[in-house]
């Protein structure tokens, strides 16, 4: 009788192991194909505005799209560069995304009631140029209030 019950035990341990591997592998193939899934874009273009405080508010605007890994706005060139998985966003949507903000971007202009309510040292050229080299400094805005 011992035996018995010792080899049903000794099957279920096994059969429960197994089980669990198979669990296990079956995951791991899961995330394997998740990640494969992922399309990861880099773009850069040019984006109007003056200072640190567009730049938090331009990053920010572009943070806030579904699938954008990385934003990063140069101050001098007037260019911002993205990261962003394509297979839930693309291009356009950023810069709807910037332009809903208040700033123009190479393709669209910003919301001009957006831009209104801009800080007064944010309020850009709208002819300013985008997309520079970088030889330009930015306008120190380090002895305003905000």
């Amino acid at each position: 009788m011992k035996k018995v019950i010792l080899s049903l035990a000794m099957i279920a341990a096994i059969t429960m192991t197994s089980c669990k591997s198979e669990t296990k592998k079956e995951a791991e193939t899961t995330n394997l194909e998740m990640s494969q899934d992922i399309t990861m874009t880099d773009i850069s273009f040019g984006v109007r505005g003056n200072c640190s405080m567009c730049k938090k508010t331009i990053e920010k605007a572009v943070n806030g799209v579904e699938g954008v890994e990385t934003a990063n706005w140069d101050v001098n060139k007037k260019k911002i560069e993205v990261s962003f998985d394509g297979s839930k966003t693309n291009a356009m949507a950023i810069h709807k995304a910037i332009a809903a903000s208040g700033y123009d971007t190479e393709k669209l202009l910003g919301d001009i009631e957006a831009y209104k309510n801009l800080p007064d040292c944010c309020q850009y050229d709208h002819s300013m140029a985008m997309n520079q080299m970088g030889e330009m400094p930015a306008e120190d805005h380090s002895g305003h209030n905000h």
